[in-house]
Order: C-alpha cells, then structure tokens, then sequence
C-alpha cells in the first residue's frame, strides 16, 4: 500500500515539473516572437510571419504604434496546464524611413 501511494506521488510531482518545463519553454518562445516582431513591425515590415518560425503553436499576435513606439504582445496557453494563458510583450522604437 505504501509503495502505490509513493509511485502515484512520483507520477504525480514527475507530470508537474513537465508541465512547468512546458510552460517556461512556452513563454521563452513567446519572448522571442514578441521580440521579432516588435523589431520588424519598428522597420516598417509585416510581422505576422513572425508567429510561425518563432511562436508556439496557436499563439496570437497583437501590434500596436504608440508615442513613438512599438508594442507587440505574444499570448499563448499551456499544453499541460489548461487555463494558464502564457504571454509576452516587447517594446521597440519606431525607425525612421
């Protein structure tokens, strides 16, 4: 009785830290496609390629201008973490043409 309750334990902390592993790998790919495409929508260029090469699957895209500036935000959710919505933002200036 004691060693079931010690494997589901394992299976149980095992399946958490994977969940969390998930997560942080999610929201570094939301940080770098966030960071990509703040950079190519301050050039002027499209960004919405950029969730493709760089963003996890189904994540979405927001970009805004303001004072200068370039907002763009990655939001996604966990695969294994249901309800967890993931996101990321990042700033750039605009460049001048």
């Amino acid at each position: 009785m004691e060693a079931a309750l010690a494997v589901a334990s394992l299976v149980a902390v095992l399946v958490l830290c994977l969940a969390g592993l998930t997560g942080v790998a999610t929201h570094v790919r939301c940080v770098d496609a966030a960071r990509e495409a703040a950079r190519l929508a301050a050039r002027g260029d499209d960004a919405s390629g950029v969730l493709d090469r760089a963003g996890p699957a189904g994540a979405r895209l927001e970009v805004r201008s303001e004072a200068g500036r370039v907002v763009a935000r990655v939001t996604s959710t966990s695969t294994l973490l249901p309800g967890i919505v993931i996101s990321a933002e990042a700033v750039a200036a605009l460049e001048n043409r």
